[in-house]
């Protein structure tokens, strides 16, 4: 687990070692165990690394590492490469973790192929050398690499399947530059702080920036199962995995299904050279990751866990009666609001793209970091794949409603009108809701959104100081596969919106803070593919049933507890001890802002842009 960033271009570039220098210090805290610099052709090729240590924590796991050819004499980078004739040579730099590498390297090895480190890096490169950009089609993990191939003079990037880890791009003139981080590219200059109008209005809408768009105009977000050649100034970007829900025949035993698919995802998922915990929420998720880590043979169990005075969203005596069960090694962080309070800034100067969420996260990665922690598994993405949400209940339930009220000319308009007139922000937008289309998308953005569309565009305007309103949604393309029930749908939305552009981006970022590797079992392609074999009447049963039979003992104390998910008490906090730290947030915005969701929202935008000098910049334009 790493920080990568770089930047390829046409010509020379006489600003490298510094540019080099302050990527470095922009992505230290992902990886504070060594780091690395490729320069070659006079700053033309510039790749930097900072290294996490999680397998062969030996000097040999240095990236970047280079891959010489036959014929061509390798040198290892120990510290900085520049200026050497790189023809024939490979040179990547790496962020994540391969689960199955270790049988591709003994394929490999059998082929010939001899190794001279025990990293799944390595195996990556010499991947590459055999099967060239279709390498990424093997790997089982979480992912985002760049290899420069100093023989074609060509960049091959990638990201995994569904998008655990990220990858920043921006091109100028044929210059590519990319990172782990968004901060890393504003300060190192390779890209600009004007906002994106579009991806302003994202996050405003849901929380969140959805991919491939970013909170900064010219800068992007590598899709999830993407990838990407840069040659001779010139990139091409193309899907290589699509996840994909159709209706299946259902199927004979679902629950041993489950079991053997989930076991033999945190099985691999254990594979480390430093020991790995759990972060154990009271809640059936992380209990079942706890459960199975313990039977694939985790070794001694460490667990971290957070409560709250607040009772309804404390499950830590839940976390704690479980850790007791399986004799692990139990860490407890009670938080107030106070305590959250002081932490806010340091939260602040680590979000990379504004976010609503994230700050539990944050807390969670700090209290495993300060038990010297590297590793931790999160239950993160069984609401998703296993109809945790309430979402799943409630989007065939609207679908249902529009359709009565479409039967009765006129409906719809008076009853959206009325709605839409509602201080309420739930009612307002269920009134836009009735009044469109009635698709599930819409029943789910009805939902999951903050605002209603009109009221993001007004807001957009208001905070960008100038008129905007978002361009027409985009066709979608014909379907390629029988459409799915609108359960499934939900599914495919939970995966690929929500947890995609924001649970996954923001465990990233914050768990990285903190120099630790959050590991996802439940997200996962190959658990993804047996999983979606089952059909949705099995699968998606209420109170995620199907997971319960498939790990039947999972304790009575988690099963016979209220669903509360990993949040914090924000209403009660932003309401009431956070009243004054979010006093001038949204003032004079022309939308009521009548939720702790929309205050919150508008105050992380507002403190993002101050740790980023946004305004700074636009004052100097």
């Amino acid at each position: 687990m790493c920080g990568i960033a770089g930047r390829l271009g046409l010509g020379p570039d006489d600003q490298s070692d510094a540019r080099a220098a302050a990527l470095r210090g922009a992505l230290r805290h992902r990886g504070p165990d060594d780091e690395g610099t490729y320069q070659t052709d006079q700053g033309r090729v510039l790749l930097v690394q900072t290294r996490l240590a999680i397998l062969d924590l030996s000097a040999a796991g240095h990236q970047p590492m280079e891959w010489a050819r036959p014929g061509v004499v390798g040198k290892d980078s120990g510290g900085v490469t520049a200026d050497v004739a790189d023809a024939g040579r490979l040179v990547i730099v790496f962020n994540g973790e391969i689960y199955n590498f270790r049988e591709l390297r003994a394929e490999l090895e059998a082929e010939g192929v001899v190794f001279r480190t025990q990293t799944d890096t390595e195996v990556i490169l010499a991947l590459y050398e055999r099967d060239g950009a279709r390498c990424f089609e093997r790997l089982r993990g979480m992912f985002a690499f760049v290899i420069w191939d100093g023989g074609t003079k060509t960049a091959f990037v990638a990201r995994d399947p569904l998008g655990i880890k990220p990858l920043y791009w921006c091109e100028t003139d044929g210059v590519l530059a990319f990172a782990s981080e968004l901060r890393a590219l504003v300060q190192s200059g390779l890209c600009g702080k004007e906002i994106d109008p579009a991806g302003l209005w994202s996050f405003l809408r849901f929380g969140s920036v959805a991919e491939p768009g970013t909170i900064l105009r010219g800068v992007s977000m590598l899709p999830a199962g993407h990838a990407m050649e840069w040659k001779y100034g010139q990139t091409r970007v193309w899907p290589y995995w699509v996840p994909e829900l159709s209706e299946q025949a259902p199927v004979a035993q679902p629950a041993a299904v489950a079991r053997e698919a989930l076991l033999d995802s945190v099985r691999s998922h254990l594979v480390s050279d430093a020991p790995v915990g759990v972060f154990l929420s009271g809640g059936i998720d992380s209990t079942v990751m706890a459960l199975l880590a313990q039977q694939a043979g985790i070794g001694e169990l460490q667990t971290f866990s957070i409560g709250f005075e607040e009772s309804a969203f404390d499950e830590s005596a839940a976390a704690r009666t479980t850790a007791e069960l399986l004799g692990a090694t139990h860490r407890e962080w009670r938080l107030n609001a106070g305590e959250g309070q002081a932490l806010i800034r340091g939260f602040l100067k680590a979000l990379d793209q504004p976010t609503i969420d994230g700050l539990n996260t944050y807390c969670i990665s700090k209290l495993a970091h300060e038990g010297g922690c590297k590793v931790v598994l999160s239950g993160l993405g069984g609401d998703e794949l296993l109809g945790g949400y309430k979402t799943f209940q409630r989007v065939p339930f609207l679908m249902k409603w529009h359709r009565r009220l479409s039967r009765v000319p006129g409906a719809s308009g008076f009853v959206g009108s009325w709605l839409g007139r509602s201080r309420d922000p739930v009612r307002r937008r269920l009134g836009e809701y009735v009044q469109g289309p009635g698709s599930a998308v819409r029943a789910w953005e009805a939902c999951r959104s903050l605002f209603t569309e009109a009221e993001a565009s007004q807001l957009t305007a208001h905070l960008l100081g100038r008129p905007w309103q978002p361009p027409p949604l985009p066709v979608p393309p014909p379907a390629t596969v029988p459409p799915p029930l609108a359960e499934d749908e939900v599914s495919l939305f939970e995966m690929t919106r929500y947890m995609r552009h924001q649970l996954l981006r923001d465990s990233d970022v914050m768990s990285m803070r903190w120099g630790l590797e959050l590991r996802v079992p439940m997200v996962d392609r190959d658990l993804f593919e047996a999983l979606g074999k089952i059909p949705s009447e099995q699968r998606l049963r209420p109170g995620k049933q199907l997971l319960v039979d498939a790990i039947p003992e999972l304790p009575d104390h988690v099963l016979n507890q209220p669903k509360r998910g990993f949040t914090f008490p924000f209403t009660r906090w932003v309401e009431g001890e956070w009243q004054d730290m979010l006093e001038h947030s949204g003032q004079n915005s022309p939308v009521p802002l009548t939720s702790w969701y929309q205050k919150w929202a508008l105050f992380v935008f507002q403190q993002w842009k101050i740790e980023l000098g946004i305004d700074e910049a636009r004052k100097k334009d």
